[in-house]
């Protein structure tokens, strides 16, 4: 079992910046991705970022690849994502996700442990 709490959202200005935090517990292991999604509301929720739990592989959808960055530490037992250049339509819960294997997979079905979401509102 897998325990994942996110932190770091807040309410911020277009252009500012946010850095989120998503801390795992329990049996994690060195094959398992990690991955952010992000539900806005009325819409279904969606991909964002992924990371392996081990090695350097990233995949990112295409609305934020130029300004999110997705990076673990390991011995933290932590993955973030670093949210730049933030716009009004990056407003959503933000979701930290864990699933078994290898895939970078950005199919919300996929992932089996899902952490309870931090808000981000960006106002204009």
């Amino acid at each position: 079992q897998v325990q994942l709490v996110e932190s770091g959202g807040g309410l911020v200005q277009g252009g500012d910046s946010l850095r989120l935090s998503c801390v795992a517990s329990g049996r994690i292991f060195s094959t398992y991705t990690v991955g952010w999604f992000r539900q806005a509301p009325g819409k279904e929720r969606e991909f964002v970022a992924a990371t392996r739990w081990s090695g350097i592989d990233t995949n990112y959808a295409d609305s934020v690849k130029t300004r999110f960055t997705i990076s673990r530490d390991n011995g933290k037992n932590t993955v973030y994502l670093q949210l730049n250049s933030l716009k009004p339509e990056d407003t959503a819960v933000y979701y930290c996700a864990a699933r078994t294997g290898w895939s970078l997979s950005p199919i919300v079905g996929e992932y089996n442990y899902w952490g309870q979401g931090t808000q981000v509102t960006v106002s204009t």
